[in-house]
């Protein structure tokens, strides 16, 4: 595994064009949309323009469906529905749902409730845009709330076990689109590609028998990048606190929050997590943000298959076992 650091800042967005622009070959074809709340891209390899435009317009309108299923903004989704009636009765909703929430509840499981789809039970509170937090004393009244113990699903219904609870998929349902993406590309015929929605990436083969230089955002450096890492075929996922935030009392408030506090969590500026689907990745990297580097790299050195980099809150960087092992590759690198 060989790492390097760029001499000049470069965005993310930046240092994967040039992944897809330094090949001379005019048979790359990008596109991107805002679906999600983030910026979702679509780079592959395709000799036939109109079967790339095609498979990239399936991906697009398979994440826009996603959304519309799953995000707690919209007020016709299934998560939303879920939110507003579930304290009063059990709310069937469809198996996609249904499987996502206990992918989470695996996560949960997996973590002691460090990942936890209920801490939008105080998450709904903060308003970034606003510079609006709750204060100290409606969070530990309602605290409580965050548990997925008190979360019940049964058959293709969910309900909630107490009053002022509600869920958001927001660390999970990214990475769950993307990896639908993939599976959409590979249905089409593509062998080469990226898909990436935020944080959260999935490569699909090489690119043109070379692997993607994949970049980890410096998260105290705007446009600048920390790492960059050798990939191919693997999925990639980061959480880092310098996407929506803001500061108050010298303190930074963002959007990861800790599910046993019920705010922000101060352990890591960074995760990025390294896997086998989008999914597992994005569940991850927010789970061991949330748990700093100690606890962290404990659960990944435990998981097969998966590794981490850590950026702790003075700023020093963390690897999981397999990466500190100069013979570990990912998707035959050379």
């Amino acid at each position: 595994m060989q790492w390097r650091t760029l001499n000049k800042p470069l965005s993310l967005t930046a240092l994967l064009a040039i992944s897809v622009c330094g090949s001379t070959h005019a048979d790359w074809f990008k596109q991107s949309q805002d679906i999600m709340g983030t910026r979702v891209a679509v780079e592959l390899w395709s000799n036939n323009p109109e079967l790339e435009n095609s498979c990239a317009n399936q991906v697009f309108t398979e994440m826009q469906r996603i959304d519309a299923l799953m995000s707690p903004y919209k007020s016709t989704s299934e998560v939303a529905n879920i939110n507003q009636h579930a304290a009063q009765k059990a709310v069937n909703v469809s198996a996609e749902l249904i499987s996502l929430i206990r992918q989470s509840m695996y996560f949960s499981e997996k973590s002691n409730g460090a990942f936890d789809i209920t801490f939008a039970s105080i998450g709904f509170q903060y308003d970034y845009r606003q510079h609006k937090q709750p204060d100290a004393e409606t969070i530990q009244h309602d605290l409580k709330t965050i548990n997925y113990h008190n979360l019940i699903v049964e058959n293709n219904s969910v309900q909630f076990a107490m009053p002022g609870m509600s869920i958001d998929l927001g660390g999970i349902a990214k990475g769950y689109a993307v990896d639908k993406a993939i599976k959409i590309l590979q249905q089409c015929g593509i062998q080469q590609a990226l898909v990436s929605a935020g944080g959260d990436s999935r490569i699909l083969g090489d690119k043109q028998g070379k692997p993607w230089m994949i970049g980890i955002q410096h998260p105290r450096k705007k446009q600048a990048i920390a790492l960059t890492i050798p990939l191919t075929d693997t999925a990639i996922s980061t959480s880092g606190d310098y996407e929506r935030y803001f500061v108050s009392n010298k303190k930074r408030i963002h959007h990861i929050i800790n599910p046993a506090t019920g705010r922000s969590a101060n352990q890591s500026w960074s995760a990025t997590v390294i896997g086998p689907d989008a999914t597992t990745t994005d569940a991850l990297s927010t789970t061991v943000f949330i748990l700093g580097a100690k606890e962290g790299l404990k659960l990944i050195n435990s998981l097969d298959n998966i590794d981490a980099i850590i950026i702790d809150s003075q700023g020093i960087v963390h690897y999981s076992s397999g990466l500190e092992n100069p013979e570990n590759n990912y998707g035959n690198n050379p």
